[in-house]
């Protein structure tokens, strides 16, 4: 009797254990195999898993697919890049090491999940780990009695994207994952094209590639409609990833989203109670215009009867001849060079698919964004949406006509081309008049100007007399020298006005003292607060310097240059009058230990980008090609908000638009800062003074200055430090201790890799003024590896001062 009772207990209590390995349709496990025809199948019978040879094909793949619609799509290949023969006979299962497995008719592997498992975190038995197919498509690989996943196909993606994949980046590695078309129809191998998260630009910008260059580009109107009409992304990050997961909002839909072998992106759904096929509900690109890039840098891609591409006003085909056989990619140049001397304006264009590359500033007013845009040389437009001001540098690449979901773009043009293109209706008419009255007004000026340089030079002929040898130099000053160009005129004060502002020159007055001479605070009723630099009689090169830099700044008007206001020439006094700056010179706040804590990071970086934009306009956008010659701490001087001034012209020297080296024989300028061919062979160029801006680089972010660094006999110079933490990637250590916690890293590091690069011994291997203002403003620039800067080690024999050599300019500590 109780044998009875005991034996239907014993077989219910082992049928129940072994259930789970009896039906286990949609999972695979040791023992058990998927070979031929078979097939897994998901729970709830949505997705199956098998093998497939593609029509017309001759090679066979592990992939999966829709199990309950007619028309086999595949959304899954295993072993894409490992085709097996189709006489084959391939074998799926679970490998003695706990993976899936793919293994040909020889027991030779063709693919794996190539997990790997060790001890004792996951120690591996021979049954350990189960294969299962789940009702979303998705692969999974995981220990029998746990529900983490070892390993899943959402992670490796192959042409298709379904619900709840993950699709992003790692932020440190830079890995993406990305999906990549079949190589044909009939082939699963990769193909050219992929769809991803494009991660340099340091914002969410989704590309399609083809190879390595980009295909398409998905701006913000076509996201917009994407994820309104069929699917929404949530941004997940965990630890350093950053990935998309897809979820739907009409989740009743089957739908996958695919990239074609063309490199089409299509998303589709499936119409069961319709016509039984898939239907495109979008797809892109769609026509020539959406491939990126097509007109090339400022051309506007759109379909009209004069051909794919035109030119942004203002603009014009780089090559014509290369346009009229329709080959766009060169694209446009501008008509009219912009002169970045605060005269350039902004041309609206309507409805327009935004350029690549934005820079975005934050949330901000049109107004807002448009001075933050004209401030920066190399900017070239911006555009204002609702939550963010985006602006550009340099080129204007991947522009089109969007009548639907585009934009206003401002476009930086100089102020004549807006004359013209407000030019409407009876334009021709009204710009002759215009024209007319511009010309009447130059005219006019012009011949005031004369007649007043005319007559200035008359008087100053007649003073000449009590001049001693120097006179001969002052007579000879062409016409209109002391008178600026087009709106700017230089003031000229009688000494008296000069004694009255300055109390006779008295003492307490005295701001500093140069090698041309002393500099006075004085007060005059046109300008307020001036600083009056009077010429040393004993000096005797002077005048030739005070003559070049009343000549030089007369023509030069920039936010980051010293204003001058006006000038004495009476007897033997020569006297120039400049803007007054309160906080006087860049040298008193890295000499004077007290002070150095008040130029927090923010501070130092705005003096360094005020600093680049001031020699960029100097060397490239002024009127006059001008190489300083003595770029400097005590030459740097900071107005009451600390936006820094170059001064001191003295030494400059004026180059032709097309020279671009000279040479002298009377070597002028600062030991530490002056460049290694201008030392020794007294050669200068524009390569000399960003030679002089590297060192003086270093000297703001370090807090050290170059003429009193001496470390130990490895590194006697702040060069040569630089170079040693730079090898030994201790780039950190260079920066100021007093902001090292504060700083932003990135931009610090970029900083003295910069200033490394400007420094470096060969003049063709420094960066220009214009590239060190992008790498400087654009973090996702890339910035190339530095050469051994110049003077590394070699300064040891220099005896470094800080005055300009041939005359002393050692300035007083002092607002000036």
């Amino acid at each position: 009797m109780e044998l009875d009772i005991l034996l239907p207990l014993l077989l219910l209590i082992f049928s129940c254990s072994c259930l789970p390995f009896l039906s286990c349709q949609n999972c695979v496990k040791v023992g058990k195999s998927i070979t031929g025809n078979q097939k897994l199948i998901s729970a709830d019978r949505s997705f199956a898993l098998g093998f497939f040879t593609p029509s017309n094909s001759t090679y066979t793949y592990l992939g999966i697919w829709y199990n309950i619609i007619p028309q086999q799509r595949v959304v899954w290949v295993a072993n894409r890049e490992s085709p097996i023969p189709q006489n084959a006979s391939p074998v799926f299962t679970i490998g003695g090491d706990g993976n899936l497995v793919i293994f040909d008719e020889k027991d030779k592997l063709i693919w794996s999940s190539n997990v790997s498992l060790t001890a004792p975190e996951s120690l591996v038995t021979s049954n350990s780990t189960i294969g299962i197919l789940l009702d979303d498509g998705n692969l999974v690989l995981r220990h029998y009695h746990e529900s983490n996943y070892l390993w899943q196909s959402f992670q490796y993606p192959t042409d298709t994207l379904l619900r709840h994949m993950r699709f992003g980046f790692n932020k440190t590695s830079s890995l993406q994952n990305v999906i990549t078309s079949w190589t044909s129809n009939e082939d699963a191998r990769p193909g050219n094209f992929s769809f991803g998260i494009d991660p340099t630009e340091g914002v969410m910008r989704f590309v399609i590639w083809n190879q390595n260059g980009i295909y398409y580009r998905f701006d913000d109107s076509c996201k917009a409609y994407i994820l309104a009409t069929v699917w929404c992304f949530t941004v997940v990050t965990e630890n350093d990833n950053v990935y998309l997961n897809l979820a739907y909002y009409r989740i009743f839909l089957r739908l996958r989203i695919v990239l074609n072998p063309s490199g089409h992106l299509q998303v589709m759904v499936w119409n069961k109670n319709g016509s039984n096929k898939w239907n495109v509900e979008f797809e892109a690109p769609q026509s020539k215009c959406d491939l990126y890039a097509q007109c090339g840098p400022f051309g506007i891609c759109g379909i009209r009867s004069s051909g794919l591409c035109s030119c942004l006003d203002g603009f014009e085909p780089k090559f014509s001849t290369d346009w009229v056989n329709e080959k766009w990619n060169g694209g446009c140049v501008r008509k009219i060079a912009l002169g970045c001397d605060g005269r350039d304006r902004f041309l609206k264009h309507e409805n327009m698919k935004l350029p690549d590359h934005a820079v975005s500033l934050g949330n901000m007013s049109t107004e807002e964004c448009e001075t933050q845009c004209i401030r920066n040389c190399s900017c070239s437009a911006y555009a204002c949406t609702k939550n963010a001001c985006f602006i550009w540098h340099g080129d204007l690449l991947d522009l089109g006509h969007d009548t639907t979901n585009g934009r206003a773009l401002y476009v930086r043009v100089h102020m004549l081309e807006l004359v013209t293109n407000n030019l409407s209706g009876n334009s021709a008419r009204r710009y002759k008049i215009l024209t007319v009255k511009i010309v009447s007004a130059i005219f006019a000026i012009f011949l005031l100007v004369s007649i007043s340089a005319f007559i200035f030079n008359r008087k100053l002929l007649k003073r000449q007399d009590k001049m001693d040898g120097d006179s001969a130099l002052v007579s000879s000053m062409p016409s209109g020298s002391l008178v600026g160009k087009d709106d700017m005129k230089l003031v000229q004060y009688s000494l008296q006005n000069i004694r009255d502002a300055t109390n006779n020159f008295h003492g307490s007055n005295k701001l500093g003292e140069g090698g041309f001479g002393p500099v006075f605070k004085g007060s005059l009723a046109e300008f307020g607060d001036v600083a009056i630099k009077r010429l040393s009689r004993r000096s005797s090169q002077g005048l030739e310097e005070f003559m070049n830099e009343l000549k030089l700044i007369a023509n030069l008007q920039h936010k980051n240059l010293v204003s001058l206001l006006g000038c004495c020439v009476e007897g033997e006094e020569k006297i120039l009058i400049y803007e007054y700056m309160p906080n006087c010179s860049l040298d008193k706040f890295l000499s004077d230990t007290s002070l150095k804590v008040s130029l927090d990071w923010d501070t130092r970086f705005g003096i360094i980008e005020g600093i680049a934009q001031g020699m960029l306009y100097l060397h490239k956008y002024s009127r006059l090609k001008v190489i300083h010659r003595d770029l400097k701490v005590s030459n740097i001087l900071l107005d009451q908000e600390m936006i820094p001034k170059i001064s001191d012209f003295g030494m400059a020297r004026v180059f032709g638009t097309d020279q671009t080296q000279a040479s002298t024989k009377r070597v002028v300028g600062t030991y530490g800062y002056m460049s290694p061919e201008y030392v020794v062979y007294g050669q200068f160029s524009e390569k000399s003074d960003v030679f002089s801006f590297g060192v003086l680089l270093l000297e703001i972010l370090t807090g050290e200055r170059n003429s009193d660094f001496f470390m130990t006999e490895v590194c006697v110079s702040l060069l040569g430090w630089a170079w040693k933490m730079w090898k030994e990637g201790r780039m950190l250590e260079l920066i100021d201790p007093s902001i090292r916690a504060t700083c932003d890293s990135n931009k610090a590091t970029r900083s003295v890799l910069v200033a490394l690069l400007c420094v470096q011994e060969i003049p063709t291997d420094r960066p220009t003024m214009s590239d060190i203002v992008v790498m400087l403003s654009n973090e996702t620039t890339p910035i190339p590896e530095p050469k051994e800067p110049a003077f590394r080690s070699s300064w040891r024999h220099q005896k470094l001062n800080d005055f300009s050599i041939n005359e002393l300019t050692f300035t007083l500590p002092v607002p000036r």
